[in-house]
């Protein structure tokens, strides 16, 4: 997907939602349980559910893997079954070194159809070109996150600036808005003025509203620009508001509140 495409999506349904499919197959409706492919059952009716209100999906790479070859299939049926009108991300995680990236770049941009993987930038720029080089695909960096764990490097000062904003600024150089996008994490609101000086333009993924505790409202006033500029991710928030047989109902009814604060903001 281009990023004229994204922010026509966008526009068109006055929502920057993202939902999240990190689907445990432990904490989904246990009548769900029996059927062949119930991780893909599940997904299956979240996103008939909330497609009218989001623009894109993420799929924790993390909960299918861990399910071998089942999770794997669950994953690509999943992910074809999204369609075309939807952005599609594979929350990956994945950076090596560049053979190796190239590798990933091709599983999930050719094999399976996905438009952007999330990528760690620990390894430099060999590990994150290859990911650039696909056309109409998106590599999508981690940047500033909201773990606890953001303390130990991206927080650390390297002379007078934090380490996460020599990463965006290096970073930014190596591709450009139509392919680049940034992970910052909502609970790093205080944050958000600054990084938009950095990267006035470029599309960001922001994880961590809802079940996370991260504010829409401070998101939505600190980091849009004139396109939007943000796809804001929401989880458990969404899929997991009830695991009884109305699941899909009360997904919806979650997702279109978040579309309804949203409109709010443009």
């Amino acid at each position: 997907m281009t990023r004229q495409q994204l922010v026509e999506q966008i526009q068109k349904k006055q929502s920057y939602l993202c939902v999240g499919l990190d689907t445990d197959i432990t904490k989904i409706p246990k009548h769900l349980l029996n059927l062949p492919d119930p991780v893909f059952s599940f997904n299956k009716a979240i996103i008939d559910a909330t497609k009218n209100y989001c623009v894109a999906y993420k799929i924790n790479t993390a909960f299918y893997e861990a399910l071998g070859i089942k999770g794997w299939e669950a994953m690509e049926r999943t992910v074809n079954y999204i369609g075309e009108d939807h952005f599609k991300i594979a929350d990956a995680k994945r950076g090596d070194i560049g053979n190796t990236s190239a590798q990933y770049a091709k599983a999930f941009f050719e094999t399976m159809p996905f438009d952007a993987v999330t990528v760690a930038p620990y390894m430099g720029e060999d590990s994150v070109a290859p990911f650039l080089q696909h056309k109409d695909k998106w590599a999508i960096v981690l940047g500033l996150t909201s773990n606890k764990g953001a303390e130990d490097f991206e927080l650390q000062k390297m002379g007078k600036e934090y380490l996460y904003e020599k990463v965006l600024k290096t970073i930014s150089q190596w591709g450009n808005t139509e392919n680049l996008m940034f992970v910052i994490g909502a609970t790093q609101a205080e944050e958000f003025t600054n990084i938009r000086k950095i990267i006035p333009d470029h599309f960001i993924l922001v994880p961590g509203v809802g079940a996370q505790g991260g504010s829409l409202k401070d998101i939505s006033e600190k980091a849009m620009n004139k396109d939007c500029g943000i796809l804001v991710n929401a989880s458990r928030a969404i899929i997991y508001d009830s695991n009884g047989e109305d699941f899909a109902e009360r997904a919806a009814e979650v997702a279109a509140s978040y579309l309804e604060e949203m409109r709010t903001y443009f």
